[in-house]
C-alpha cells in the first residue's frame, strides 16, 4: 500500500510540474510580446523549450512505459510529429522573412498534422496484440486508403473546407453582441490559433530611435490639435444617411480606359462630373481585406501581413460604424460572397457592424461564381435594403463590396473582348443602375455615396506592382445630402483619410483615428497619398513621389524635388507595425 501511495505521489507531482511549466511558458509568451528586443527572444527562447522539452518528456515517458513494441513505435512516432510541428511553429516567423524558406516551412506545417493522427491509428491497431503477430497482406492494404483518408480530412479539417475561405474565427461569428461570438468560439482553435502568432511586429521595421519616430509621425497623426481647421462644409445635413460602397478593383487605369473611343466605366465617369471627384486619391493596398481596414478603420495597410486575420487585435481599432453607431446609427453590411474569407465577419461584429448580410443570408436562385453571387442581383438586394432603411427613423450607415470585377472575371455581360474590362464595365453598369434607382427615391433627399475602391489593379498589365499607378483608386461622393456638386478636389489622400474626412464634415469628433487625415482640414497634418506593398511602400504628394523597397533598402523611384517624404513613408510603416505589436 505504502509503495503504490509512493507511485501516485510521483505521478501527480510530475503531472504538476508538467502544468506548472506549461502555466510558465504562457507567462514567458506574454513577456516576450511586450519586452523590449533582447529579453523578448529570450524569452521566446524560453518559451519553445518549455513547449518542445513538455513534448520530450512525453516521449520518454512513453519509451518506458509502453512494454508493447508496435504500440510503443507509432507512439514514438507521433509523439515526433508533435515535436516537429513545434519546431516549425517557433521558426517559421521568427528566424525567416516573407518569402520562399517561409512558404516551405508553411507547407511543412502541415505534414505532422496530418501524420500524428496516422499514427496513433497504427498504435490502436497494435493494441490487443501479441508482439509477435504480424499484419496480414490485408491489413498491409489499409495503409494506403487509410493514408489518404485520414490526410486528406485532416488537411479539410485544418483549411476549414473546400471554399475560398479557410478555418477561422469568422465561421462561428454570428451577432454583433460580442459575448456571444466569443462564446461560440472553439476554445481549442483559440489556444491554438494564438499559440501560433509568435511574430514580433513591434520590432518588424525599427528605421528610427524612438523619439525621432515620435517627432516625425507627430507632424503626420490625423488628430492632431486644429487638424480641422478652416474646413468647407460640403454637407447640407448633419447627420445624412450614409452607403458606402466599396468597388472590387476599381483601379483609375480601368475607370479611364476606353475601347475603340468606347468608355469602359461610363456610370464612373458620369459620376465623377456629376459629384465631389477626389482627383489625387490612392489605396492604402493590393488586397480587399486590408483596403477594407483601410476605408473602415482609418488604418493603414500592412506590407507582409494583414491585421483583419489577427481577431484581437483587429477588434481593438477604432472604425467608421463604431463611431456613427454613438450617434445612434444603424449599420448594416452586404456582401453577395463568403465573409468568412479572410475573416471578414468576424472584424465587421468586433468593429460595431450590427448586421451583416452575405451569401449564407440570401438563398437566390441565381447562378453564382468563384466568389458568390454576381454584382446584378446583389445591388437590387441592397437597393431594397438601403429603401428600407430610409423609411424608418433611426439614421444608417450601410456599406456595400461589390465581387463581379474581381478575378476570374466571369460575368453574365457581354461588351468587351477582354474578360477584366468586360467584368468591370458589368459591375459599372451595376452601380449605375443602383444609384439610378436610389435618386429616384425618397431616401436620396438626405442620402451620402461614397464610391471607392477597395484597391487598384494592374493593368496595363505590364503595370509594376509597387507603381503608384497600380494603386491610384477613384473615390466619388453623390447624394442629396451634399450642399455642394460637380467639384474636384485634387489634395493627395488615400483610403486611411475618409474616416477622419466624413466625421469632420458630420461634426463629429475624429480623436481616435491617428492615421485617419481629414483631407478638407488644415496642413500640417502633411497631405500625401501612402501605400505598402510586399515589403515597401510609395508616399505621393503634390511635388513627386517616393517608393522605397525595405528588402534590399533602396529607393526604387524618385521624383520632383527632394522632400521629407521617404522619412513620411518609414515613419508611417514603423508606427504601424509597432502600434499593432501594442494591441
Amino acid at each position: 500500500g505504502g509503495r503504490m501511495a509512493g507511485v501516485k505521489r510521483r505521478s501527480m507531482a510530475k503531472l504538476c510540474l508538467a502544468l506548472g511549466l506549461f502555466i510558465l511558458a504562457g507567462v514567458f509568451r506574454q513577456l516576450d510580446r511586450a519586452a523590449p528586443p533582447l529579453p523578448s527572444a529570450v524569452f521566446f527562447l524560453l518559451t519553445n523549450l518549455i513547449y518542445i522539452g513538455l513534448a520530450m518528456a512525453w516521449g520518454f515517458s512513453i519509451s518506458h512505459r509502453i512494454l508493447h513494441r508496435g504500440v510503443r513505435r507509432y507512439l514514438m512516432l507521433g509523439c515526433a510529429m508533435a515535436v516537429l510541428w513545434l519546431f516549425l511553429r517557433a521558426v517559421k516567423y521568427r528566424f525567416f522573412e516573407a518569402g520562399e524558406i517561409n512558404r516551405y516551412l508553411w507547407y511543412l506545417y502541415y505534414v505532422p498534422q496530418v501524420l500524428a493522427p496516422l499514427f496513433s491509428l497504427f498504435a490502436a491497431l497494435q493494441m490487443g496484440r501479441r508482439e509477435d503477430e504480424a499484419f496480414s497482406g490485408w491489413w498491409h492494404l489499409m495503409y494506403l486508403p487509410a493514408a489518404l483518408l485520414i490526410g486528406g480530412l485532416t488537411f479539410l479539417a485544418i483549411r476549414g473546407g473546400v471554399t475560398v475561405a479557410t478555418a477561422n474565427v469568422s465561421k462561428v461569428y454570428f451577432s454583433s453582441n460580442m459575448f456571444l461570438n466569443h462564446a461560440a468560439t472553439n476554445p481549442v482553435f483559440s489556444f491554438l490559433s494564438s499559440v501560433g502568432d509568435n511574430e514580433n511586429y513591434a520590432e518588424a521595421y525599427p528605421f528610427f530611435e524612438e523619439e525621432r519616430r515620435k517627432t516625425l509621425f507627430e507632424e503626420l497623426r490625423g488628430n492632431r490639435p486644429g487638424a480641422d481647421a478652416g474646413t468647407p462644409r460640403l454637407l447640407r445635413s448633419d447627420r445624412p444617411n450614409v452607403v458606402l460602397i466599396l468597388l472590387e478593383s476599381f483601379g483609375r487605369t480601368i475607370m479611364d480606359e476606353t475601347v475603340n473611343g468606347e468608355p469602359v466605366m461610363p456610370n464612373m465617369q458620369r459620376f465623377k462630373r456629376e459629384g465631389v471627384w477626389f482627383e489625387n486619391f490612392f489605396a492604402n493596398s493590393f488586397r480587399t481585406d486590408r483596403g477594407q481596414v483601410a476605408v473602415l478603420c482609418g488604418f493603414p495597410a500592412q506590407t507582409t501581413m494583414s491585421i483583419m486575420k489577427l481577431p484581437r487585435k483587429s477588434a481593438t481599432l477604432p472604425s467608421l460604424a463604431r463611431s456613427l453607431g454613438r450617434e445612434g446609427y444603424r449599420s448594416v453590411f452586404m456582401y453577395g460572397g463568403d465573409l468568412n474569407f479572410t475573416n471578414q465577419a468576424s472584424f465587421m461584429y468586433s468593429t460595431g457592424w450590427e448586421e451583416l448580410i452575405w451569401q449564407k443570408d440570401m438563398q437566390l436562385d441565381a447562378p453564382t461564381s468563384k466568389w458568390g453571387y454576381a454584382d446584378d442581383v446583389v445591388v437590387d438586394l441592397f437597393g431594397d435594403e438601403v429603401e428600407a432603411l430610409g423609411r424608418a427613423e433611426q439614421p444608417f450607415l450601410a456599406g456595400l463590396l461589390t465581387l463581379s470585377s474581381h478575378e476570374p472575371f466571369e460575368v453574365p455581360f457581354a461588351k468587351f473582348d477582354d474578360k477584366l474590362l468586360n467584368a468591370m464595365a458589368f459591375s459599372d453598369a451595376q452601380i449605375g443602375r443602383l444609384i439610378d434607382r436610389l435618386r429616384e427615391s425618397p431616401v436620396w433627399d438626405n442620402l451620402l455615396v461614397v464610391l471607392v475602391a477597395d484597391h487598384g489593379y494592374p493593368y496595363p498589365y505590364d503595370l509594376a506592382y509597387n507603381a503608384p499607378l497600380r494603386h491610384r483608386i477613384p473615390m466619388i461622393w453623390l447624394g442629396g445630402a451634399l450642399a455642394t456638386a460637380s467639384r474636384t478636389v485634387d489634395t493627395y489622400a488615400s483610403q486611411i483619410d475618409i474616416c477622419a474626412t466624413l466625421l469632420a464634415q458630420m461634426g463629429l469628433p475624429h480623436d481616435e483615428f491617428d492615421y485617419s487625415k481629414n483631407i478638407f482640414g488644415a496642413t500640417p497634418p502633411h497631405k500625401f497619398g501612402y501605400y505598402c506593398f510586399s515589403d515597401g511602400f510609395g508616399v505621393i504628394d503634390a511635388d513627386g513621389e517616393t517608393v522605397y523597397d525595405n528588402t534590399g533598402e533602396t529607393v526604387l523611384s524618385q521624383t520632383g524635388p527632394q522632400s521629407e517624404r521617404l522619412e513620411w513613408g518609414k515613419a508611417m510603416l514603423q508606427t504601424t507595425y509597432e502600434d499593432i505589436g501594442r494591441r
